[in-house]
């Protein structure tokens, strides 16, 4: 087992209980495969009709497991989704109640527990390679865009991600700047940065060949966020416009970590997940053109990155497990990505205690087959930090419009245009007939309104949405924004 410094000694005793150790026999290598702002719609696999970007990589990958169609990214927006996949915890529950980190203390703190420093117990070697953004302080200070070769790292993957190593950048605003694991190397050209992590994840895997440990893999890919740069070979490909150029080379970098697995006799004991943070960003892969064109980001579902509307957190969602999951299999089961954690520790049979993992739940039995939901209920959450929640085929969202960047912006000046014209200020959907969410039902439904209304009061005052002991978030929560409430 990895040698545990004492500070995570500590946030492992006081935040996870284990129970007997998996067999080795029953601890496959985990790899998570993280797109950077692709929408449900970006693959042929889910979005055949509307769809105009090939991804034979990723349509590969979820012929040999298991399609998604009802999984969910934590937020509509980067940094909280990536809190809640490595945490199991709403990212709201934190101090970051809207938009996005650009550096400072992490968001992480120091004893919560995490998908690595949960793996790092089971013996697993743990790695990052790819985009943190979840806070990072170079030589114990914020900064925001070019940070200097030899800058020390911390609050970063090693000390409060908990993994062993890391090899990549912070965020998109400094991402020529590369680090191993707590120092920075060296500056790269934006155009390198994905070849650079996908050559970096191959290698990790062929180092892990001869090695008797399991590891967990995360890569979290630097696109097809912005700045979008596909590189030389793949400029021009899709005949759509940049950003589809660079979807579709990060498809092929998907496909080739998929490759490097098969190539060193790792995929029959190796768990793939492959999914994104958010939907596609409007503004960056030019939406409006992609649309004109014939091809649709979001697929059927309303908006995109930044909004309350499935557009905006619906997204892409494959597992492999060769001998476990079944191939060319389809699963309409309500899923977030904070569920990782729980799924994680079930098939380890490692029992977590109270203060961990708050808001996951196991997917386990939908990967087996054994049961079509597991999941009652899901909170989401915009940019603007604009609630949501949904149970079952209901959806309320607590705004009037996207809550993001689609349509209006939230402001006063917004919130009085709907409030005037008589209009609801929330949204009722049902998503089972109306997956587009054009019919606003508040009214036809009041009662449904105050019930989930109800509910989601209910997992915010819990500290949790998951049965064990009330816990207290980190910040007060503000669930109705409207203006003067």
């Amino acid at each position: 087992m990895t040698k545990l410094i004492p500070s995570l000694i500590a946030a492992l005793a006081c935040s996870i209980a284990l129970a007997t150790t998996a067999r080795a026999a029953d601890r496959p290598n985990l790899v998570i495969l993280l797109a950077d702002d692709m929408g449900f719609g970006e693959l042929q696999c889910l979005n055949p009709r509307r769809g105009k970007i090939p991804t034979p990589q990723l349509d590969a990958i979820a012929a040999g497991g298991m399609v998604f169609t009802d999984a969910h990214s934590g937020s509509s927006v980067c940094t909280p989704t990536r809190y809640g996949l490595l945490t199991g915890r709403y990212a709201w529950r934190t101090r970051l109640q809207s938009g996005v980190l650009t550096g400072g203390p992490s968001l992480i703190a120091p004893n919560r527990l995490t998908l690595a420093k949960l793996l790092s117990t089971q013996g697993y070697h743990t790695a990052v390679i790819g985009k943190w953004h979840l806070g990072m302080l170079f030589d114990g200070k914020h900064i925001s865009k070019a940070v200097p070769v030899g800058a020390k790292v911390t609050h970063g993957p090693l000390d409060r991600g908990g993994f062993d190593e890391f090899h990549g950048f912070h965020h998109a605003r400094q991402i020529e700047t590369w680090i191993d694991n707590d120092v920075v190397t060296e500056t790269i050209e934006p155009i390198e940065m994905l070849p650079r992590l996908t050559k970096t994840a191959v290698k990790y895997i062929e180092s892990r060949k001869d090695q008797s440990e399991p590891f967990f893999l995360y890569v979290p890919w630097s696109s097809p966020h912005s700045p979008v740069v596909p590189s030389k070979e793949w400029q021009g490909k899709s005949g759509l416009n940049a950003h589809a150029d660079f979807v579709m080379q990060t498809d092929d970098s998907f496909g080739k970590v998929v490759d490097a697995l098969r190539d060193n006799d790792m995929l029959d004991n190796t768990l793939i997940l492959c999914s994104s943070d958010n939907g596609t960003s409007g503004p960056t892969s030019k939406i409006g053109q992609l649309q004109e064109l014939g091809h649709f980001p979001s697929g059927d579902l309303r908006g995109s990155k930044a909004d309350i509307w499935d557009g905006g957190h619906r997204v892409p969602f494959l597992v492999s497990w060769p001998g476990v999951v079944r191939p060319g299999s389809q699963s309409n089961g309500l899923v977030c990505l904070s569920d990782v954690i729980r799924t994680v520790a079930d098939i380890l049979d490692v029992e977590l205690s109270d203060n961990a993992a708050e808001d996951s739940i196991s997917f386990l039995p939908l990967l087996k087959g054994e049961v079509e939901h597991q999941r009652e209920s899901v909170v989401h959450h915009s940019v603007s930090g604009y609630f949501a929640i949904r149970q079952g085929k209901w959806k309320l969202s607590l705004c009037p419009d996207s809550g993001g960047w689609t349509g209006t912006r939230p402001s006063k000046k917004s919130w009085a245009k709907y409030e005037k014209a008589g209009l609801p200020m929330v949204q009722l959907i049902d998503m089972d007939g109306d997956l587009g969410e054009q019919t606003n039902l508040a009214r036809e439904h009041q009662g449904k309104v105050d019930e989930l209304h109800d509910l989601l009061e209910q997992h915010v005052k819990r500290g949790r949405s998951t049965p064990g002991l009330p816990q207290t978030n980190d910040a007060e929560i503000v669930i109705d924004k409207r203006p003067g409430k």
